[in-house]
């Protein structure tokens, strides 16, 4: 069950940081630190999305036995 689990919130997590990117303003003439920041936690969220799953696999894969 907590494989479901895993995958679910690193979808999620994945989601939710692609979409702090994407509203990052990409323009250098107006981009700002709060953008950088932005775009850095969105970054930084993704990756702990990619990082749930992979958990949710390795449960997967191990069944009961953990």
């Amino acid at each position: 069950m907590g494989e479901l689990v895993d995958k679910i919130k690193g979808n999620v997590n994945e989601a939710i940081g692609k979409a702090k990117q994407a509203v990052a303003d990409k323009d250098p003439a107006t981009r700002t630190a709060a953008d950088d920041r932005l775009e850095a936690e969105g970054a930084g969220q993704e990756l702990k999305g990619k990082g749930q799953q992979v958990a949710g696999k390795i449960k997967g894969a191990l069944g009961d036995d953990i």
